[in-house]
């Protein structure tokens, strides 16, 4: 593969990346390269987290790059997810890893690390007491976003200190590369800033799209980064996503009554499951209707179907019933794994008897 192919496999994950130039180097510098992801385990996995990750991280991997997947219980617990339990956080890590197995992420060159095992390793407090001494407290407070918070003096301390252990994650792990969402920039670029600094080096950044909930988009802002954040799909929405266990039943649900005007292309969150998951999935998406509405239709890209969408040459419900069916298909054998394998199975009846804390 040469480094145009590979750029443009990383271009289809990025909507950001930071720099282009600074990954073509990488790619033909000849040394090993390693991106990351970091997840806080928290609630049921949804589609984003699991068929959307799976795909991006998949793209990542052809390019030769080996992938850290960065399970940040002890993130989670500073966070106070799940309670604050970290028995409870831990329990639901090892569910989303079960769900990668079985939804289709090529694990030969993924390796799973716990920042619980990490932890225990003294070097890592020097860093992170390295990079705390690196700027303002004002400074890490305007990170809060990639914890799901508000820029606000009421956080707590734990809540101070984990924006310099996520960069300390990236020099530790020895990650030329972070790969996460756009909510994450700003703890990324600050690792750009002082990386460095520090004696270590500039991270690049591919910041992937984040998958846009179900219910209507509320007020805009110009923050692109805030308005990302705004839009995105939320686990104590139970309906604003859908959920990689979601039966037949309840994906029906919850795309039916999802915000879908005619003709209405941007942020469209149906357009959006077509865009990033659909097309990624399948070579052509078949509408089937009655004649008396214009026949079959069929599609072999989404620049297709977002023009005839746009155009009101199919209507949302038309649309509405493809996109189930597919998502439908997508989810089968994630589902048969929970059903079939009995560890699994056992991680899923806990995750869900456990109550979602933001």
């Amino acid at each position: 593969m040469t480094t145009e192919e590979k750029l443009n496999l990383v271009r289809e994950v990025g909507e950001e990346i930071i720099t282009e130039e600074d990954i073509k180097k990488l790619y033909d510098s000849g040394e090993p390269l390693v991106a990351y992801d970091g997840f806080e385990p928290s609630g049921q996995i949804h589609i984003a987290q699991g068929v959307l990750r799976a795909i991006n991280i998949n793209k990542m991997t052809k390019t030769g790059v080996k992938f850290k997947m960065w399970v940040a219980d002890w993130h989670a617990w500073a966070n106070n997810k799940m309670g604050g339990d970290l028995d409870k956080i831990q329990t639901t890590g090892k569910y989303f890893i079960e769900v990668w197995k079985a939804c289709g992420m090529d694990l030969t060159n993924v390796e799973f690390i716990w920042a619980s095992e990490l932890v225990k390793d003294h070097n890592y407090w020097k860093l992170v007491l390295q990079i705390a001494k690196t700027n303002s407290l004002k400074r890490f407070i305007r990170t809060a976003e990639i914890m799901g918070r508000e820029e606000s003096m009421d956080l707590t301390a734990a809540q101070i200190i984990y924006p310099c252990m996520q960069v300390a994650d990236i020099f530790m792990l020895g990650a030329n590369i972070t790969q996460l969402g756009m909510d994450q920039r700003k703890v990324n670029m600050l690792a750009r800033e002082i990386g460095e600094q520090l004696g270590y080096w500039k991270p690049v950044v591919v910041s992937h799209h984040m998958l846009m909930g179900l219910g209507t988009p509320a007020t805009e802002t110009e923050d692109k980064t805030k308005r990302t954040i705004e839009l995105k799909m939320s686990k104590s929405k139970p309906d604003s996503s859908i959920f990689m266990t979601d039966t037949r039943e309840d994906i029906q649900r919850k795309i039916t009554k999802a915000w879908c005007p005619e003709g209405v292309i941007t942020e469209n969150p149906i357009l959006e499951y077509c865009k990033y998951l659909l097309f990624e999935k399948y070579d052509t998406m078949v509408i089937e209707r009655p004649e008396k509405f214009g026949g079959n239709l069929t599609f072999h890209s989404y620049a297709e179907l977002e023009k005839t969408f746009a155009e009101k040459q199919l209507h949302p419900m038309d649309l509405k019933a493809t996109v189930i069916k597919m998502l439908d298909e997508i989810l089968q054998p994630v589902r048969k794994h929970f059903e079939e394998n009995e560890e699994a199975k056992k991680l899923l009846q806990a995750v869900q008897s456990y109550q979602v804390t933001r």
